[in-house]
């Protein structure tokens, strides 16, 4: 006999059913996406010869590191890249591009971003909130940026901006941080790419962060010079405790290795400390957990589209990244939101999640983060800074049955509040 481990309200299994019909094409299709990219995980780590020995552990200066090595040119391999550093160094996505700006810059450079104003967390790296001693700007780096033209990037004032002056790096964010604009394809960015390419000098950078294998190629194969992302979001899959990487132009990768470590020893240092297991793990299983997390998504769209909640995206538009955004139009929604989400973490769900000062943002932020790993939003998560449209931005899900019911869990908690 089956056993009901949750107790469900019946319109929210009911709503959860009439989600699943309508988001069954785009499962199809998120199939057809994972297949692909997984295919294409293994031929990289064939052709590269991955074997048992590059697990090992070394330790001090990490000199002839043979795990290290490789797992650079595996990933290069997958994003069509020519070049890629792989390390459980970087701290966080932040830190990754922190390092990468750096490694890329000059005081008297300037850094056009296009997508607008970027993530909460990179604002102090580039100084742009008069806080952050030693940012960017305190090297003489000058930062511009392209506004959004109707949540989409301005392909004119783009053009117009880099013809205007000497601009020396054009900075993409491809997902939404926290914004309602939609993330960008690797079509759209290769369209900005394009234009910068035709119009100047300047090279181009993507904050790959949560778009990685949502697509069957990634920013580097249309035109982006340098990517940039976390090993505790998409690219590590799930299995990954810390990291991220860059991947792109050779020469490019060479000088961000040197912000990483130091100029002269730059990636020929660094010992892995037995973590190359799990970091090539991790990469291996990584479109299989993209995959899952996608299929989360459209579930929580679809699933609160019936409750006549505004989401973005819809339960019916392409992914380009893992965020799911829902409008839930009042604090009171929500903080049940997270909190309900929360009690279909497999870590921690006896936690209540309240609304605190989190470090790097401007607002209090709600944080619904269950996980075996802290802060891996590639896991189930869902978070929102209290501030207008009352937007959750939910993310995640190492696979979908146990996501589903973290998702359910979310909507149960509004209904026994009496808000859906």
């Amino acid at each position: 006999m089956e056993q009901n481990f949750f107790k469900i309200d019946s319109k929210v299994s009911i709503a959860a059913e009439k989600a699943l019909e309508c988001i069954a094409p785009q499962f199809k299709i998120t199939d057809e996406i994972t297949e692909y990219n997984q295919q294409k995980v293994l031929s990289a780590f064939i052709k590269n010869n991955v074997s048992e020995s590059m697990f090992g552990e070394s330790t001090g200066y990490g000199y002839g590191d043979r795990g290290r090595e490789v797992i650079d040119r595996v990933f290069a391999d997958i994003v069509g890249a020519e070049d890629a550093l792989v390390r459980h160094n970087f701290t966080c996505g932040t830190h990754t591009l922190a390092v990468a700006l750096y490694g890329m810059l000059r005081p008297g450079d300037i850094m056009l971003c296009v997508t607008g104003t970027p993530y909460d967390t990179i604002h102090s790296v580039i100084g742009i909130n008069g806080k952050g001693d030693g940012s960017l700007a305190d090297y003489g780096i000058i930062y511009k940026q392209v506004d959004l033209k109707d949540d989409k990037p301005d392909l004119e004032a783009i053009k117009e901006a880099v013809t205007k002056e000497k601009i020396k790096l054009v900075y993409i964010q491809r997902s939404r941080g926290y914004s309602l604009r939609p993330s960008l394809s690797c079509e759209e960015i290769g369209e900005i790419a394009k234009i910068v390419k035709e119009n100047s000098d300047a090279d181009i950078m993507v904050d790959n962060c949560y778009g990685e294998f949502t697509q069957k190629i990634e920013p580097t194969q249309v035109g982006a010079d340098i990517i940039a992302g976390s090993l505790i979001k998409n690219a590590g899959g799930g299995l990954a405790r810390t990291g991220g990487y860059v991947a792109g132009r050779a020469d490019l990768v060479e000088k961000i290795s040197y912000r990483l470590t130091t100029p002269g020893l730059g990636r020929e240092v660094g010992a892995t400390l037995g973590m190359s297991r799990e970091l090539f793990m991790g990469i291996f299983f990584a479109p299989h957990t993209v995959g899952e997390a996608i299929k989360a998504a459209y579930f929580t769209a679809g699933l609160f589209e019936q409750f006549g909640f505004e989401t973005t995206p819809t339960s019916k538009e392409p992914r380009f990244d893992i965020v799911q955004s829902v409008l839930l139009r009042n604090e009171e929604n929500l903080i049940a939101f997270c909190q309900g989400m929360q009690s279909g973490a497999p870590i921690d769900a006896f936690v209540t999640p309240e609304p605190w000062d989190m470090p790097g943002y401007d607002n209090k932020v709600i944080m619904a983060a269950g996980a075996f790993i802290g802060g891996a939003s590639i896991e189930l998560s869902a978070d929102a800074p209290l501030r207008e449209p009352y937007a959750a931005w939910m993310q995640g899900g190492l696979n979908f049955h146990s996501a589903k019911m973290g998702i359910m869990l979310a909507a149960q908690k509004m209904a026994e509040r009496g808000l859906i």
